[in-house]
Order: structure tokens, then C-alpha cells, then sequence
């Protein structure tokens, strides 16, 4: 195989082009292969093989740099860059990430997991390149669906101000290929990248100005003409009328003529964009005609395609999905938005069921918000379904548009604590610090899927901006006979014991009741209590439970600074100092991929070693068993 032979961008520029054909067709095989195995993002993989092995070919790597925009898409970039024997343990604990990692290769020029990020990165990095006069060229890539994102647009607005060379690929992967691939466009792409013929231009418009009285008008007169001219023949005259250089439509899969491209982009001492058409999924069958539904995969049967992940019951997506449409089908005022994660976030159904009370913005998460916060200005009860880890980029919205005016939108933030395989810039692990602080915001964690349901009836019914946060997976189904209706601020008594009492959160409350099950086989009488609020927490509780409790012990899947822990930990120092409190959560950190199991063993928070920490603290001895 080739492929074994190839370690380095040196020893792609050996190959001929039908020897990058058939490397092309044995990364992807390569891909599936390992993707089936390990899961990962397969779809977006497939569509940029020919894009990565002619920016390899074509550019001075590591010397010069390559930004992905997300980072899903650089497999191929991994597997070109040396790290190929490393993807038996891709996103696992201790393996290579899914996505690119500055402390893991020096081809790996920015740490990217989320969208739009990639022209405002790589245009700071050739600021930062022209200021320190070091010579290297920067590109960005950026699909098309990210540019839905205003970030992409402020930095392409930037981006034409720039007066050396930075290149923008738009990977387009939503498009077949247009006619103007082939000769003409060649030709002009050709004719606008030669320097003797843009000096021509400057000469001519220069000279056309020094003209007495006429000179400009003249001048502005040709160049309104050329542009409507322009404008008939070059489908890019939104990126040249902001000031960038216009290049394609490429054909994406067509190694040479990617190539010329980039030679022609690394000519122009400004910013260029490229315009490359791409197949999501391309070489794959099933991911070519569902590419969504391969955007990101658990392991799979090559063969059909079809995963091979056990389904153990309903996911918490799931249920908020079904309680969504339930609740709608009686309030016609409910309406549902999106970032450009129907299905990820299960709004999909709804979609179907409500087309007129739903709404994609496209990965839009600050439009997103004020958008909900203008339909609860006008009467409706909107919900927001987001990843824990993407409502990050709607913080000011949340506070200045939805919070500032107490409007009544619901924020469903799924994927909330640890999600796993994605790593750092996928971990839900924020949401509870960064949304408790806002005046008028409850932010609430259901214990299992009933409470889930009762939350959503209780949010849409609230009247001011509330925030129900839920992990990634199947819903518990444990501790079902305990579902009183949700009052604000209450918490709920799950076991009442004395001495230790156990206020846990969300996930947690079936972490708690695991480590009381244990300790009453040791002996011990521990109080366990469903927190339900992060913000309300429940006051009362806390004075109710230190009454006759030595210890309370805060469980939550969350960082410790600015969690409900800390919250607690302040209440009862100044209203009950000698009650001690310990706040199980997780580090003030970032937290590396890996199974969600083995984090939680890793970061201390699972029942056996919450209990040993318990052990070190001194608990036992402070406590008595039962008579």
C-alpha cells in the first residue's frame, strides 16, 4: 500500500497523480476502517482527503500553517503528519484527539473544536507573522456551514484590511459541481493571480485619476462597469466586494487543480479565498447518502453501516423530545430553536410535527438566543435545545437580552457534565458556573427521566428565563417512585438518615445513592437529597439537614468554582460553621477525551472513589454506625 510508505509531506511530493489517486482511496479506506472501530467524525473526514494531500504537497508544512475550522475534518491532515499508527486509540484516554492539538504535533498550528473560529484565527496568526517579518504562509479552512456564524464574517471583514498573503478555503460540501469549473474559470483565475496583470490595473486606474477635473469619475466609471461585468462571469463578488480575492468554484477532488489554486492564492499579497466544492462522505456509500447521519458516529458495521453501540433504553435527548412535543401539542405558544443541531438535540421530530414553530439560525448560538428573546418578547414560550458546550458562545445574549429583561425562554442544555470522546472542547462542564451567576436565571438538573419531564412542564410554566442542563446518553430510570411536582428552590428527599447526607445534583443523585447503598452495608445511616436547583439552592434544606448532620456532602458534574458546591459551601459557613462540607465536582481544568467511565475514575468522582475520599477526609471517625 502506499499509504504505508507515507510519513512526511516529503514523500507525498514523490507520488504522481494517479499514485495520489490511489492514496486518496486508501485513506479513506483507512478512515472507515479505524472510524468503524473507535468512532470519531467520518463524513466530514471523507470530503477533504484530496483538499489535505494537496495543501500538504503545495505548502511548507510544518513551517507553514493550516487552521481547521472545527477540527472534525483533520484526519487526513493527522494521518499525513506522522500520526497514522497512532489512530488505533483515537479518542481514547491517552490517544490522539479527533481534533487538532498544538501539544500533540507541530503540524497542528491552532487548537480548534468549535465552529466559525478558523479566519479570525489564522488571520491573527499572519498579523502576528507580518509584525515579527517571519515568512510562512497561513490558511484557514472553513466549511460552508460555518459561515453561517457572524464570528466568520467580522473576521473576513478584517480579513481584507490584511496587506500580505493569508488564504481562506471555503470548503463547500453542500454543493454538486457548478458549470464554472473547467476552462473559463481557469482562465480568469489565471488572469487575476498574474502580477503583470494587476500592476496593469493599478497603472490604469492611477493613470486614469491624474486625469484633470474627469480623472475619477472616469476612473470610477470603469470600475463600476468591470464589477457589474465581473459580477455576470465570477460567482464570487460577495468576498471581492469585501475586499478579498475571489478563486473557483475548485473542484474539491481534483488534487491538480486544488494545487494550481493555492499556487495562484500564495501569488497575491492580500487575502484570497478559494472556493473548493467537496462530497461529504465521498467514497463511502451510506455516508454519501446520509452524511448527516455519519457526521459523527459510534462504531459501526462497515458493511451496512449501522452501529454497533447497544442501545440500553431512551436518551435524555429523547425524552425532551417526545415531553417537547407533548407540551406543544396542548401550548400553542411553545416554539423550539436550533443551531444547526436538529438531530443532535432532538428537535428533529418537532421539526416534523411543527414546521411553523421551529426554527434552525445554522450555528448561530448568539443569534440564536436573542432570536428566542425576541419571540418571548412577542408572547411565545421559546425553547433553546444547545449542547452545554456551544451555549458558551451565547453568554452576553443570555445575560443582556434574555436575563436583563426576565423574558420566559427555556434553555434545554443537552450534553451537560462529561461527554467523552470529543475532549476539551466538547465537555459540559461550565454550564452551572457560568449560567448561576446571572440574575433571573434558575438553572435546574433532573435526576432521572420522569423529573426531566416534570422540569420542562415547570420551566415553560415558570414565566421568567430557566435552564434545564442534561448528559449526553441513556436517561436513568432508577429512584422512579420519587416525583413530586417541581416548586422553585426545593429540593427532595430521596433517604433520610443522619449524621452524612449526601445533596447531589442531576447525574450525581444516582452516583449518591450508589455510595449510600454501600455505606449502609457498612453500617451507616446517610441522608440522600435530590438538589433539583443549582440556582435557587435550596436554603432551607441546608438548615434543615444541619440540624442533625455532621456532615453534607455536595455531589455535582461540574467544575468546583462557581458550582452549586461553592454556592452551599458559602451558605453554611456563615449561617452553620460547624457543619463541615465536602464538595465532590470536578477540577478547575480542562479535561482531556476518554470514556466517560474511565474520566470519572480518573477525575475521582465515581461512587467507589468519592467514598475513599470520604475515607482520607476523616468522615467515618466523626460519624457513628447505626446500634
Amino acid at each position: 500500500m502506499l499509504l504505508d510508505h507515507i510519513n512526511s509531506p516529503e514523500d507525498l511530493r514523490k507520488l504522481t497523480y494517479h499514485q495520489l489517486d490511489i492514496l486518496s482511496g486508501e485513506i479513506r479506506k483507512f478512515i472507515i476502517e479505524k472510524t468503524s472501530l473507535t468512532g470519531g467524525h467520518l463524513a466530514s473526514n471523507l470530503g477533504v482527503v484530496e483538499l489535505s494531500i494537496a495543501l500538504f504537497r503545495t505548502l511548507n508544512m510544518p513551517k507553514d500553517k493550516i487552521i481547521w475550522d472545527v477540527g472534525h475534518q483533520s484526519y487526513t491532515h493527522k494521518i499525513l503528519s506522522g500520526r497514522k499508527d497512532e489512530f488505533e486509540n483515537l479518542r481514547k484516554m491517552g490517544g490522539i484527539s479527533g481534533f487538532p492539538k498544538r501539544n500533540e504535533s507541530p503540524f497542528d498550528a491552532f487548537d480548534t473544536g468549535h465552529s466559525s473560529t478558523s479566519i479570525s484565527a489564522g488571520l491573527g496568526m499572519a498579523q502576528g507573522r507580518d509584525i515579527k517579518g517571519e515568512d510562512y504562509t497561513v490558511v484557514s479552512v472553513i466549511g460552508d456551514g460555518a459561515l453561517t456564524g457572524g464570528m466568520a464574517y467580522e473576521a473576513l471583514n478584517n480579513a481584507s484590511h490584511i496587506k500580505k498573503n493569508f488564504i481562506i478555503i471555503l470548503n463547500d460540501n453542500n454543493m454538486s459541481i457548478s458549470r464554472n469549473v473547467g476552462g473559463i474559470s481557469n482562465y480568469l483565475n489565471g488572469l487575476r493571480t498574474d502580477e503583470g496583470y494587476n500592476r496593469l490595473k493599478r497603472d490604469v486606474e492611477s493613470g486614469l485619476r491624474a486625469i484633470p477635473k474627469v480623472g475619477d469619475i472616469i476612473a470610477d466609471k470603469v470600475k463600476q462597469t468591470k464589477n457589474s461585468l465581473k459580477q455576470m462571469v465570477i460567482p464570487g463578488m460577495f468576498f471581492e466586494d469585501m475586499g478579498l480575492t475571489y478563486l473557483g468554484p475548485v473542484d474539491g477532488h481534483d488534487i491538480r487543480a486544488l494545487e494550481r489554486a493555492l499556487k495562484d492564492a500564495k501569488k497575491l499579497d492580500h487575502a484570497v479565498i478559494i472556493h473548493v466544492l467537496t462530497k461529504k462522505g465521498k467514497g463511502y456509500a451510506p455516508a454519501e447518502k446520509e452524511p448527516w447521519r455519519f457526521h459523527g458516529v459510534e462504531p459501526f458495521d462497515i458493511k451496512t453501516g449501522k452501529s454497533l453501540a447497544v442501545k440500553k433504553g431512551k436518551s435524555y435527548t429523547q425524552v425532551f423530545s417526545d415531553t417537547l412535543i407533548e407540551l406543544a401539542k396542548e401550548d400553542k405558544s411553545i416554539v423550539a430553536v436550533t443551531a444547526a443541531m436538529p438531530d443532535g438535540t432532538g428537535l428533529s421530530e418537532f421539526a416534523k410535527k411543527y414546521p411553523d414553530r421551529f426554527f434552525d439560525v445554522g450555528i448561530a448560538e448568539e443569534h440564536a438566543v436573542t432570536n428566542a428573546a425576541g419571540m418571548a418578547a412577542a408572547g411565545l414560550k421559546p425553547v433553546v435545545a444547545v449542547y452545554s458546550s456551544f451555549l458558551q458562545r451565547g453568554f452576553d445574549q443570555i445575560v443582556h437580552d434574555v436575563c436583563l429583561q426576565n423574558l420566559p425562554v427555556v434553555f434545554a442544555v443537552d450534553r451537560a457534565g462529561l461527554v467523552g470522546s470529543d475532549g476539551e472542547t466538547h465537555q459540559g462542564i461550565f454550564d452551572i458556573s457560568y449560567l448561576s451567576q446571572i440574575p433571573n436565571m434558575k438553572v435546574l438538573a433532573p435526576k432521572n427521566d420522569t423529573e426531566l419531564k416534570l422540569m420542562l412542564k415547570y420551566a415553560f410554566n415558570d414565566g421568567g428565563p430557566v435552564a434545564i442542563r442534561y448528559p449526553r446518553g441513556t436517561a436513568y430510570t432508577g429512584l422512579e417512585e420519587y416525583k413530586d411536582e417541581i416548586e422553585t428552590g426545593h429540593s427532595e428527599i430521596i433517604k433520610d438518615g443522619e449524621e452524612i447526607a449526601f445533596f447531589a445534583l442531576g447525574s450525581m443523585v444516582s452516583t449518591a445513592e450508589h455510595i449510600c447503598s454501600k455505606l449502609e452495608l457498612e453500617g451507616y445511616n446517610p441522608s440522600l437529597v435530590n438538589a433539583r436547583f443549582a440556582k435557587p439552592i435550596d436554603k432551607d434544606m441546608l438548615d434543615q439537614l444541619s440540624k442533625n448532620h455532621k456532615i453534607i456532602v455536595t455531589l455535582e458534574e461540574n467544575v468546583q468554582r462557581g458550582g452549586m458546591g461553592q454556592a452551599c459551601c458559602s451558605y453554611l459557613h456563615n449561617r452553620h460553621p460547624e457543619v463541615k462540607l465536602i464538595n465532590i465536582s470536578l477540577p478547575d481544568a480542562y479535561i482531556e477525551h476518554g470514556d466517560v467511565s474511565a474520566l470519572r475514575e480518573m477525575l475521582k468522582i465515581d461512587s467507589d472513589s468519592i467514598i475513599m475520599k470520604l475515607k482520607e477526609e476523616g468522615v467515618f471517625e466523626l460519624i457513628s454506625k447505626r446500634n
